[in-house]
This record gives structure tokens, sequence and C-alpha cells, in this order.
């Protein structure tokens, strides 16, 4: 009987654990895919934060107890983020592809990213209770929220290092509707946003628990967050724009991918980016910019395709930038963005996508994958990996430089601000997102080109193929947008900004601080704890 009831309670232990742990990151999550409800990520963590905190207190859970939660916490929260992969099935875009197959594909992109994120993300776990089980930190519960927060923070900039990291689930992105909360990333950073968000849960969570420092830590807690609201404030309605106004188009001619490559829908293609591009020009916009690949031709060998887009800019006397390919030295394909002049002549400089999608544009560690999940490798529509870019391409357009990101790259912080640190005044973003129809995954991008121009201070003009087409302030604003699935045009007076943010200058500096901060505390901790065990050897030889 007694045995039983143990068992019991301990079952009923690890059952609450593991339901808070998923409703702290299932909100947290939710508040990604539906940002106008941002304003309570500053709470959604704190269920998570009461376990992780009671868990490192809890002796008998070791690292690797504490790894396998953290790993559960991170996939539901993932799963969560990645949820609209179900929107690819039944991946009829793929010839050949049957339906057993396209399930298990998307199973394996939904559960297989999100537990692929999870990996690392149990680490955080981890490393939390390495930092706070020590001595020093057992009145302290302030410097343990900080440790929390960086740790988050840092593991959210590591997801930039490798084609397997997917910064698609930062914490920053659930404020891009209450753009308050966001400005501070002109200054550190969206990973600084991100750690003071989790700072004000983690210290919410020791109030909850500390009886003795219950007002000063929610007082703490609340100070965090209402100074960042004020800061952010006061860069919103600081931020304003100098010079004379330029006018830019965006053109979507909703045509998907499933379709452009399509023999039959050629000239509807032609005849759709003809069509809006004319209106944008009788709209007064100087520069037009085109989805990505939104010729799919090399217009290097293809001269019909040349001569057509030339074309258009001389007739409409607008620059056109267009999404097309390329060919480099070795002979590989790049997909890139070529500037065409108003008088049909083409910009010598052309950029070319830095950061390829895995398994859509390149399939790494081709033959592993080729053994274990053929169909996956299939994924793309390209007979070939095409080959990376390697610089920002800055293009001086009429006086204006513009600096041009491709998709994917808009979720990577460091080559946006790569392009203002070479002189961008303006940042023209060329995307795809046809794969996903009318799911999260279209809001969920175009909140990342909110941050990218908050972070820089720049205005964006993002044109997509099926939506969601915007133009977007240095605050963040869609001041014109365009919705999924349909197709036209939107043109808006912006700004060639010239001065730089302090995140432009100084980069992830932020997250570096705190890496060395962790590394640090680890050292003095282990120090200690060497120490104090030689001290107390001695003292019992005595």
């Amino acid at each position: 009987m007694t045995s039983k009831f143990v068992l019991t309670d301990t079952a009923k232990k690890r059952a609450v654990r593991f339901g808070l742990l998923a409703l702290g990151a299932v909100l947290t999550g939710l508040t990604l895919v539906f940002p106008k409800i941002g304003i309570i990520e500053w709470v959604t963590l704190i269920p998570s934060a009461i376990v992780l905190i009671k868990l490192c207190e809890d002796g008998s859970v070791r690292r690797r107890g504490l790894y396998g939660y953290g790993f559960f916490f991170f996939t539901c929260f993932y799963l969560v983020n990645y949820h609209w992969f179900v929107n690819l099935y039944p991946l009829d875009f793929v010839e050949g592809m049957t339906k057993p197959a396209a399930l298990a594909v998307v199973f394996v992109a939904w559960f297989g990213l999100s537990a692929l994120q999870a990996l690392t993300g149990g680490l955080v776990f981890v490393l939390f209770g390495e930092c706070v089980r020590g001595e020093k930190l057992k009145t302290l519960p302030i410097v343990k929220a900080i440790l929390a927060a960086a740790l988050w923070a840092v593991f959210e900039w590591t997801q930039t290092l490798t084609w397997a990291g997917v910064p698609w689930g930062r914490l920053s992105i659930g404020q891009t509707e209450w753009l308050v909360g966001v400005q501070t990333a002109s200054l550190f950073g969206c990973c600084f946003v991100t750690f003071l968000i989790v700072a004000v849960n983690f210290l919410a969570a020791y109030a909850v628990l500390n009886l003795s420092k219950r007002r000063l830590l929610a007082a703490v807690s609340a100070g965090v967050f209402l100074l960042n609201t004020a800061v952010g404030a006061l860069l919103y309605v600081t931020n304003t724009d100098e010079g004379e106004p330029i006018t830019v188009s965006a053109v979507q001619g909703n045509i998907s991918s499933q379709d452009k490559w399509d023999i039959n829908a050629k000239q509807k293609t032609l005849d759709v980016y003809e069509k809006y591009t004319a209106e944008a020009a009788a709209e007064g916009a100087e520069i037009v910019v085109w989805p990505e690949s939104a010729l799919p031709y090399n217009l290097e060998s293809n001269s019909s395709m040349a001569s057509y887009v030339s074309r258009v800019a001389r007739e409409n006397e607008v620059t056109i930038l267009v999404g097309a390919f390329t060919t480099n030295d070795d002979g590989m394909e790049l997909n890139s963005i070529i500037a065409v002049l108003p008088d049909g002549s083409f910009h010598e400089t052309v950029y070319s996508k830095r950061h390829l999608v895995p398994f859509g544009e390149f399939v790494p560690m081709r033959g592993l994958f080729e053994v274990l999940i053929p169909p996956l490798t299939e994924l793309s529509m390209l007979s070939e990996d095409l080959a990376e870019g390697v610089g920002t391409e800055i293009m001086d357009i009429g006086g204006v430089k513009i600096g041009s990101i491709i998709c994917f790259d808009s979720i990577y912080d460091e080559l946006s601000r790569a392009s203002a640190l070479e002189g961008a005044e303006i940042i023209a973003l060329s995307t795809n997102d046809s794969w996903f129809l009318d799911s999260a995954a279209l809001y969920m991008h175009n909140a990342q080109a909110k941050l990218r121009a908050i972070e820089n201070g720049r205005y964006v003009v993002r044109a997509a193929n099926t939506g969601i087409s915007s133009i977007i302030t240095p605050r963040g604003e869609s001041v014109e947008s365009l919705g999924a699935l349909t197709e036209g045009q939107i043109s808006a007076d912006v700004y060639a900004r010239q001065g730089n943010t302090l995140f432009t200058y100084i980069g992830n500096l932020f997250v570096y601080s705190c890496i060395a901060f962790i590394v640090l505390w680890l050292a003095y901790e282990k120090i200690s704890i060497t120490y104090f065990s030689h001290s107390l050897d001695k003292t019992l030889e005595k």
C-alpha cells in the first residue's frame, strides 16, 4: 500500500510539472502566432518558470532530468510555432509524391524541426540548474532571474549559427503588434527584448514562491516591464523622418510556386507583373519591388525574359527590383535580385540570397537524408542545389542606396544589419511564402521584417508572391499591406535613412555580455565549491 501511494504521488507530481510546462510553452507560443495578444507574453512563462525553479531546488532531479523537462518544454513551444507545416500537405507540387509520403514529410518537418530546436533548448534548463544550485544564490532570486533571461537570450542567438538553427520562434515576435514593447531592439537587438520578457516572468515566478521578498520581486518585475515600455514609447515618438520622400511599390502577382514554373502560367506571370508595375508607376512609384523568383528564369541566359523586364522598366520609367536567377563563376545558380533601371539597362550590382532554405534550396548532408528520408530531399522544385550569395551588394539607384534581402534572409538579424552598416538606406525584401497559403507562417514571417526595420531604423519594402506584401516604417508599422492570396500592388512614401541605430553599430554585443556573465558565474561557482570542499577537508583533518 505504501509503495503504491508513493508511486501515485510521484506520478501526480510529474503530471503537474509537465502540465505547467506545457501551459507556459503553449501560451507563450500562441503570442508569437497571434501577436495581437502579445502583451500577455510578459506573464505567460510564469507557470513554466515556477516548475523550473522548483526542479532546481529539488536535489533529486539530476541534470538528465532537467534536460528531459527542458526538451519537453521547448518541443511544446516549437510545435505551436511550426504548426503551419501542415499547410504543405499534400505536397502536390512535388512530382511523384504520394499522400503517405507527403504525410511523412510534413510530420518530419513539423515534429522534427521542433525537436531539433528543443535539443539545444533543453540545455537552458540544465545550465540554469548549474548556475542556481550553488550556495551563493540561495538568497539572490533577482540574480537567478537574470541568469534565466541571459540563458534564453543566448539560446535564441545560437539558432542563427548553423543551417539546423532557425531563429523563427523569437519571443520578440510576440511584441510586433504592441510596438512600444519591442522598440528597445533598436538599442541592443531582439535578443535583448527576449531577455527582458524572460526576466520579468522569472521575477514574477520568484515573487509567487518567495513570501519574504514577494513585494520587492513583484516591484522589480513590474519595474522592468514599465521601464521597457517607457523607453520604447520614447524611442517610438522620437523616431521621425527627414529629407525628401521616395515613392516605392511592392507588386504581388499572387502566382504561387506551384504555378509559376508551369509553362502554361508564363503569360499570366508576364501580364500580371506588367499590369501592376504600370499601376504603381501611375501612382508615382520610382522603385518597384517584385517578389522572390517572380521570373523563375536565369536572366543572363534567357534573353526574352531579360528583354521583357527591360521593356516594362523603360515604358514605365521606373526601377524594377526583380527576383530571378543568376549564375556564379563556378556555374552554379543563385537566387538573386536584379535591378533594371528606367532606361531598360541592368544595374551592374546584383544581390544573391545569403542564407538558403534547407531542403528547399539545398539539401544538407544529402547522402544521409537520401537514405533516411528520401522524400525530404525532393521538396525543392529546383533540379540542383543553389549557391549562397557572399555579400551585401548594396545598389546605388538614383542616389539612394538599396540593401536587398531575400525571404529566409529576413529572419537572420545580422544580414540586415550588415546591409545597414554597408550604407543601405532602404531595405528591399523579396520573398516567396506561397507554400503556406494563408497560414500563420505568412504573418510570422512578415513580423520578422518588422523586427529588422526596428533594429536598423530602416524602411522595409516587402514583396511576396502570394502575400503578405507590406511597406514597413523604422518603427515597425505596416503603412501599406496586401493580404494573402490576392493580387495587386501597394505604394507609399518612404525615406532614405542614413543614421544608424545603436544595434546597427554594436550588433549582438548584449548577447556576448550574457555569454560572458554565464561563463564567469559558472567559473565562480566552481571555484567557490572547490574552495569550500578544500576548507572542509582541512577542518575535518584537524
